[in-house]
C-alpha cells in the first residue's frame, strides 16, 4: 500500500493525473464461479466505487471507464437490460454521494439511445457537476472511440457551414469537439480481464498514454492491483516522441 499523508493524499508525485480503465472481465468472472453474466456486472459496479473511491484518496484528478461500448448493444437482451439497471442504480447512488462529497461526473458517448429516465439522470449529475471541484469520474456510455471522432467531425462540420468557426483546425481546436473537451489525456490506461487491445477506447485520447494490461478480472481489480499499474506507470520514461 502507498504511503499516504493525513489528508489522505498519495506521497508519490508519480500518481497519473488522469487514469482511463476499461471494465473487462464480468462475464467471465462470472462464469468460473457458475454464475450468469449479470451477477459478474453487479460486482463489477461495485469494485468500479471501490477503485473511484480509492483514486479520490490517493489524489487521482481524473478516472474514465469504458462501461457500455457502442457494440454492447449486440449482447443478450437480458444482460443489457441488467447493465442498464445497474447504471440506474449507480447513477442515483453517485448523485447522492456527489451531493455529500462534492464528486463530479460525466457521462461520455451518445445518451440519444438510453431511456428518458436515464437520461434524465445523466443530465442531474451534469447539473450537480457544475457546482463541484474535486476528482472527476467519466464514465464512457454507449461509446465507442471512432464513433466519437466521427461525431465531433459533423459538430465542426456544422459549425463551418454556419460560420462558427474560420476553418483553420488544429488538434486544440478538433478536441474541443470531443465528449472529452476540457479534460486532459488519460496518462495511464489499465486493461484487466487478459485481452490485450484497446478496443476502440478513447482512440484520440490515448495517443501518448501508457498502456497496464492484466489477466485479473475485472471485478477482482482490488486498490492493490491498482498500486500495481501506478508502480509500473511510474518507472516509464514519458518522452512524448522527444529525447531526454
Amino acid at each position: 500500500m502507498p504511503n499516504l499523508n493525513p489528508a489522505g493524499k498519495r506521497e508519490d508525485s508519480r500518481v497519473p493525473r488522469h487514469i482511463a480503465i476499461i471494465l473487462d472481465g464480468n462475464g467471465r468472472w462470472a462464469k468460473k464461479r457458475g454464475l450468469p453474466r449479470t451477477a459478474g456486472h453487479a460486482v463489477g459496479a461495485e469494485t468500479f466505487r471501490k477503485i473511484a473511491t480509492y483514486c479520490k484518496d490517493i489524489g487521482v484528478q481524473y478516472l474514465t471507464v469504458y462501461a457500455f461500448s457502442t457494440e454492447n448493444w449486440r449482447r443478450p437482451q437480458e444482460e443489457v437490460s441488467t447493465i442498464m439497471k445497474l447504471l440506474g442504480n449507480y447513477l442515483q447512488e453517485a448523485i447522492d454521494t456527489m451531493e455529500k462529497e462534492h464528486i463530479r461526473l460525466k457521462i461520455f458517448g451518445d445518451t440519444a439511445a438510453l431511456s428518458p429516465e436515464l437520461r434524465a439522470m445523466v443530465e442531474r449529475t451534469e447539473e450537480l457537476s457544475r457546482h463541484y471541484e474535486g476528482i472527476q469520474a467519466n464514465i464512457c456510455l454507449n461509446y465507442g472511440g471512432r464513433d466519437e471522432i466521427l461525431h465531433a467531425a459533423r459538430r465542426y462540420a456544422r459549425d463551418y457551414a454556419e460560420g462558427k468557426t474560420d476553418g483553420e483546425l488544429t488538434e486544440e481546436g478538433f478536441a474541443s469537439y470531443l465528449y472529452s473537451a476540457g479534460i486532459p489525456d488519460p496518462d495511464l490506461l489499465i486493461r484487466p480481464g487478459g485481452e490485450v487491445r484497446i478496443s476502440n477506447f478513447l482512440l484520440w485520447q490515448c495517443a501518448y498514454a501508457e498502456f497496464y494490461f492484466t489477466d485479473v478480472l475485472w471485478p477482482d481489480f482490488t486498490p492493490e492491483e491498482l498500486d500495481k499499474a501506478i508502480a509500473v506507470f511510474s518507472a516509464r520514461d514519458r518522452r512524448y516522441g522527444g529525447v531526454k
